[in-house]
């Protein structure tokens, strides 16, 4: 692991389709991911519908792309809107898939790119969120070392 970013944001909430709070420090645990979001209680979108691919424990946006948002699509997009659980600053998300990295005491591991969905769309009410934040949607990832998540800490990748 030789480069550094930081998070910049956490953002869980406990149910399906409520509103993303923001936090300051949240508790991953291997295998289950950050308590109190609606994942870890087993109450989230993907957990519900056999359709969709299987849920993973995190998700993490980078700010550069809800910039990119701004400046190329001029749509304005909230962190919390995009239903993310990781707001990060400069970390090449897309480049973490199958690869281990630290979040503060945690390890985690890149699932698969989190492309947006019509349903974030319509949760955060900005039309052209989705066509804005294809191929930088983030990433899902899986808590491979339980640990502590704060804002301002090191992800080392």
């Amino acid at each position: 692991m030789a480069d550094t970013g930081t998070v910049e944001g956490i953002y869980t909430t406990p149910d399906s389709g409520e509103r993303m709070q923001e936090i300051d420090t949240v508790e991953a645990i291997a295998g289950q991911g950050l308590r109190g979001d609606r994942y870890f209680r087993e109450r989230g979108l993907y957990d519900r519908r056999d359709d969709l691919p299987e849920g993973t424990d995190v998700t993490l946006i980078e700010a550069e792309a809800l910039e990119a948002a701004s400046r190329d699509d001029e749509t304005e997009i909230r962190p919390e809107d995009t239903r993310r659980n990781l707001l990060t600053r400069g970390v090449p998300l897309n480049h973490l898939v199958d690869r281990e990295f630290q979040v503060g005491e945690t390890t985690l591991v890149g699932v698969r790119l989190c492309e947006p969905c019509s349903y974030m769309e319509s949760l955060a009410r900005t039309e052209g969120a989705v066509s804005a934040l294809v191929h930088r949607g983030g990433l899902n990832a899986n808590v491979v070392d339980s640990g502590t998540i704060s804002t301002g800490d090191a992800i080392d990748y």
